[in-house]
């Protein structure tokens, strides 16, 4: 697929933006990101399959990686990082891999992203194994990193996914699951951290939270697993207690939530104390 044929790369449909006011900068980019919610629903059954995979291998003990160069690692970095803070799960259950490394994180690597053997040998790091799963994540669907990566997969039994951008890509005949979100050409030709970077970071919420609330990290509608790591979440958590246990004052349910650690110990805790 070359550039001129990826929706991804089309020129933008407006013209002349460096003659535009602010506002109409403003609306017409508004106007672009509005479409994107409605292009990610078309590909729920896509992302649903994609779901039920992960949460199947993580269920059975299995990691999840996210893999990707520039903006789409990023995301996929940001999506892991926020799993454990937000239910509970140990760090290294939901691995975000950039192409460049740590570094690439705030800056471009150069060439990083066209190695093909490079995103293997990161998976390696962690001794990936046929037991987890792999998420390519290329909006262009094209990147080598990515590619490179998921063909290794293939090639060692890994079952993995992909998030991309552009209909009948490489990445999608690649991967086992793939999720392609057709979002059109960008406001600006080519950037594709605008409406793509949207559309993935829209897919990526789905899949991180589906699958942990599949893994039981939810109750309700509560994030009961979650880390106290400021005072935000401890406030959040002993509300949460005092829902559960109505006889327990605010400054109680602090206490025993700052006991346990989280809201489901803490519940826990003081149920099976009121039954001992």
């Amino acid at each position: 697929m070359n550039q001129q044929t990826k929706i991804t790369e089309q020129a933008s449909k407006y013209r002349h933006l460096e003659k535009m006011s602010v506002m109409e900068i403003l609306q017409h980019i508004n106007d672009e990101d509005k479409s994107v919610p409605i292009a990610v629903e078309k590909s729920l059954p896509q992302i649903e399959a994609l779901v039920s995979a992960i949460s199947d291998v993580m269920l059975a003990g299995g990691r999840l990686f996210y893999i990707g160069a520039g903006t789409s690692g990023r995301l996929g970095i940001l999506d892991a990082s926020e799993c454990p803070p937000t239910y509970g799960v140990p760090y290294g259950l939901v691995v975000g891999i950039i192409a460049g490394g740590e570094k690439a994180i705030t800056q471009a690597v150069e060439n990083a992203e066209d190695d093909t053997e490079q995103g293997w040998k990161d998976l390696q790091q962690y001794n990936i194994s046929k037991n987890d799963f792999v998420v390519g994540l290329a909006a262009s669907g094209s990147t080598p990193y990515v590619i490179g990566a998921l063909q290794a997969c293939k090639q060692n039994n890994i079952l993995t996914g992909s998030i991309s951008c552009n209909p009948n890509s490489d990445i999608s005949n690649i991967a086992d699951f793939p999720v392609e979100v057709i979002v059109g050409p960008e406001f600006v030709t080519g950037s594709t951290r605008m409406k793509s970077g949207t559309a993935q970071k829209l897919v990526l919420n789905m899949i991180s939270t589906s699958v942990m609330i599949q893994l039981g990290r939810v109750e309700d509608n509560k994030m009961v697993n979650m880390q106290l790591t400021n005072a935000k979440l401890v406030d959040r958590g002993a509300k949460m207690v005092m829902e559960q246990l109505h006889n327990m004052t605010y400054e109680q349910a602090k206490s025993l939530l700052l006991q346990y650690g989280s809201v489901k110990k803490a519940i826990e805790a003081a149920k099976s104390h009121q039954h001992a």
